[in-house]
């Protein structure tokens, strides 16, 4: 079945770095649009980044290009996202989820299998 396992979460302080891992199983990588989203206490889900075709095109939102890398390793079966930089906004829970490749280089508007999360707390 399809799987998706999330880890690597933690209180961190402004500036520092966190590593999150997504352990996948149940289907191929190549085959689908694997993103990382989050979501804060009385907000909205936030799509960060994801992988937009089967080369491994990568698109990044505004507010984490630059501080935040996503990554994989097929041999594993483990998606990545590198957070640097780390900012008390960015305290939410993070989600790696499975969506379909669209057109150009776009992350799913839809997904249709999710990971538990992981929380990720930026603070003093």
């Amino acid at each position: 079945q399809v799987q998706l396992v999330e880890s690597g979460g933690g209180l961190v302080q402004p500036g520092g770095s966190l590593r999150l891992s997504c352990a996948a199983s149940g289907f191929t990588f190549e085959d689908y649009a694997i993103g990382w989203l989050r979501q804060a206490p009385g907000k909205a889900d936030e799509g960060l980044s994801c992988f937009t075709n089967k080369a491994g095109s990568t698109f990044y939102a505004g507010s984490v290009k630059g501080r935040f890398t996503i990554s994989k390793d097929n041999a594993k079966n483990i998606v990545y996202l590198q957070m640097d930089n780390l900012k008390p906004e960015d305290s939410a829970n993070y989600y790696c989820a499975r969506g379909k490749y669209e057109e150009g280089n776009y992350c799913p508007l839809e997904y249709d299998y999710w990971g538990q999360g992981t929380q990720v707390t930026v603070s003093s």
